[in-house]
C-alpha cells in the first residue's frame, strides 16, 4: 500500500489560509494538516515529529509549508525547519507567507519580462520604487529586484523613518542594499516617483497610491505594476487585466493585478508540485522567482 502524501502547514497566525490549503490539495497532497499560532520552538518540534514518524520512505511523501503574514519570520521559520532535519529523515519545505513570496516573484518576473522588451539589461541599474513597500509583498519584491541589480527604494505612507527601518532590516536579513523613501503625503509620493523607471504598487487593497495627476511627475517611467485587484486601481490607468499594456498619457506600460495573479497562481502550483515530487526540496522566494520566470518564458514561447 502506497503511503499518502501529507503536508503539514505551520503558521504563527491564528489560522492557515484557505487559499493555501486549496492549492495544496490541487497539487496532489492527500492529507493536509494546519498548525496555528506556532513559534520558532514549535517549528523545530513539529518538524522532528513529522520526520521521525514515517521512516526514510515516508519522508519522501511528506512536506512542511510555512505560512503567516511576516515575510522575514517565514524565512527564519524555513531555516529553522531545515536545521531541524536529521538525515536521512529529510522532508521537503516551502514558505509562502500570505502568498507574499509567490506574489512578489510573479510581480518582479512580469516587470522584468516587460522591461526586457525595451532594454537587454533587464532590471539591472533601474530605479525601482515600491509603494506600500513595508508590507510582506513589497519587502520581498524589493529584495528580488535588488538581487536582479536594481536600485530599490521602499516607500511608506507612514514616512521616511518607517520606510528606512523596513529597508534596513529587510536588506540586512537578505543581504541586499535597499533604501527607504517617504510616501507620507501626495507631495512625497510625487517626489519619490519622479526618478522612478519602475513603480511596484504593493499597497492595501482598494487604495489608489498613484493618481493620473501623479503619473505626470514620473517622466522616466517604463513600467508600473499593481497587485491591487479591488477598485479603484492602485495605479491610475492600469487595469487589473493589463499585461504590459500602454498607460494612457505616458510612455510606460502597465501590469495589472489579475495578470500578476495568473503568474502567482501558476508559480505556487508549480512549487507545491515540485515539493511533492522532488524529495528534500527547500523552496523560498528565490525558487519562486525562478518558477515565475520559467512560466513566463514558456508562455511567451507558446504565444510566439
Amino acid at each position: 500500500m502506497e503511503r499518502p502524501y501529507i503536508l503539514h502547514m505551520i503558521t504563527p497566525g491564528k489560522q492557515m489560509s484557505p487559499f493555501d490549503i486549496n492549492m495544496a490539495a490541487d497539487a496532489g497532497y492527500q492529507i493536509i494538516v494546519p498548525y496555528c499560532e506556532a513559534d520558532m520552538k514549535s517549528v523545530t518540534a513539529l518538524t522532528q515529529d513529522a520526520i521521525f514518524s514515517r521512516g526514510p520512505k515516508g519522508v519522501a511523501r511528506t512536506g512542511i509549508f510555512i505560512g503567516g503574514r511576516d515575510a522575514v519570520v517565514a524565512a527564519d521559520m524555513l531555516e529553522t525547519a531545515k536545521k531541524a532535519m536529521v538525515p536521512p529523515f529529510v522532508v521537503s519545505l516551502m514558505a509562502d507567507p500570505s502568498g507574499a513570496y509567490t506574489t512578489a516573484a510573479a510581480m518582479v518576473a512580469s516587470v522584468e519580462a516587460a522591461v526586457l522588451k525595451q532594454r537587454e539589461q533587464g532590471l539591472k541599474g533601474l530605479r525601482i520604487v515600491v509603494l506600500g513597500g513595508t508590507g510582506p509583498v513589497g519587502r520581498i519584491a524589493g529584495v528580488l529586484a535588488a538581487q536582479a541589480g536594481a536600485d530599490v527604494a521602499l516607500s511608506s505612507r507612514n514616512g521616511i523613518d518607517v520606510a528606512e527601518e523596513a529597508a534596513q532590516h529587510t536588506g540586512a536579513r537578505f543581504g541586499v542594499t535597499i533604501h527607504g523613501i517617504s510616501g507620507g503625503d501626495r507631495a512625497a509620493v510625487r517626489t519619490s516617483i519622479a526618478d522612478a523607471e519602475v513603480i511596484l504598487a504593493c499597497a492595501a487593497a482598494g487604495v489608489q497610491v498613484v493618481s493620473a495627476e501623479d503619473l505626470g511627475f514620473a517622466k522616466k517611467l517604463l513600467v508600473a505594476a499593481d497587485v491591487n485587484a479591488v477598485p479603484p486601481e492602485g495605479v491610475a490607468g492600469v487595469d487589473v487585466m493589463d499585461d504590459a499594456k500602454p498607460i494612457q498619457g505616458t510612455n510606460a506600460v502597465g501590469i495589472g493585478a489579475l495578470a500578476i495573479g495568473n503568474v502567482k497562481y501558476q508559480t505556487q502550483h508549480r512549487l507545491l508540485v515540485q515539493m511533492r515530487e522532488t524529495p528534500k526540496s527547500v523552496l523560498g522566494f528565490a525558487e519562486a522567482f525562478a518558477a515565475a520566470r520559467g512560466f513566463i518564458a514558456e508562455s511567451a514561447t507558446k504565444a510566439g
